[in-house]
């Protein structure tokens, strides 16, 4: 539990998520119980082939009530849209909130990055993001994760007990004392809670 100042939804401004095996029903579980008109920005990366086509962004948008689209090239964050980092490129957050994409080399075996993006978020949004990490098999994340607890921001790790694989998980809560380890089930209806506090 945290032990600073009150969770509160009005606190808060972006969502970052970070996910590799087993991610898309991870975050179909999460953000299928989030409104329409949640207040949030929710940016999400999750590694896959760098070939793959838009499977992932139009397969949760068809199950989810938020718009969920592919992240483009300074496009400005707005709140109630679920992003995904394009395949093959790290995804950045720059100082007037619109995202860039970079293609220098493979950070943790992955491009996209959890940490790049985890990282330039941190320092954009600091006190006001929540971080997310959830199944996957290897240790990206938390090296950003630890970034955005030491900003300030709200850290949320999927109990690896729930995940498909628990690397990920295990490797963030190894790394950062995270504010929250909760089950997969129970992530959704936290920011729910979050929302209905606000």
């Amino acid at each position: 539990m945290r032990n600073s100042q009150p969770v509160t939804y009005n606190t808060y401004k972006a969502i970052v998520i970070g996910a590799s095996t087993g991610g898309r029903n991870a975050l179909k579980t999460i953000l299928s119980v989030l409104p329409s008109n949640f207040a949030l920005s929710v940016i999400i990366v999750m590694h896959r082939h760098k070939d793959t086509d838009g499977y992932l962004e139009l397969s949760l948008d068809n199950e989810c009530k938020m718009c969920v689209k592919q992240a483009d090239e300074k496009e400005e964050i707005k709140t109630g849209v679920v992003y995904v980092a394009p395949p093959n490129y790290h995804l950045l957050i720059e100082d007037d909130c619109t995202f860039s994409m970079s293609v220098e080399g493979v950070v943790n075996y992955a491009r996209p990055s959890v940490d790049v993006v985890f990282e330039s978020a941190a320092d954009v949004y600091g006190q006001r993001l929540i971080g997310i990490i959830l199944t996957g098999a290897n240790k990206d994340g938390s090296q950003g994760l630890r970034k955005i607890k030491e900003a300030g921001g709200l850290t949320i790790v999927q109990s690896p007990e729930t995940a498909e694989v628990a690397d990920m998980p295990e490797a963030a809560i190894e790394a950062v004392k995270p504010d929250y380890v909760l089950s997969l089930e129970n992530i959704g209806s936290f920011l729910r809670k979050l929302e209905s506090e606000g």
